[in-house]
């Protein structure tokens, strides 16, 4: 799980991506920000499903564009909604949203 230590707030955090991966960038990042938004409100419903599936899939395609930290934090997700904690869950997505606040993408040739 990444910690504060990991992800200071207001600080950069620089992510080095392939540049092949330039055009999927923003539309990825797009779809983690819209997963926040999805996942608060399932947890108004108490679907943990909907969001041990959505921490699940988080878990498998962060690493895949170069964002380790998504991984790790949609297992967290995943396991925090197996276990119905909604308080984790909202620790998860505050990570989540702070991490995507941080990082600054620095494409590089493949």
């Amino acid at each position: 799980m990444i910690t504060d230590n990991d992800m200071p707030q207001g600080k950069k955090i620089i992510i080095r991506v392939d540049s092949d991966l330039e055009d999927l960038i923003p539309g990825f990042l797009e779809n983690r920000r819209r997963d926040i938004t999805a996942i608060f409100e399932a947890l108004e419903r108490s679907d943990y499903d909907y969001i041990a599936g959505t921490g699940h899939t988080m878990k498998g395609v962060g690493g895949g564009y170069g964002f380790d930290a998504i991984t790790d934090i949609g297992g967290s997700i995943e396991a925090a909604a197996q276990q119905k904690d909604p308080v984790k869950i909202k620790h998860c997505l505050d990570e989540l949203s702070n991490y995507l606040q941080c990082i600054e993408i620095v494409f590089e040739p493949g």
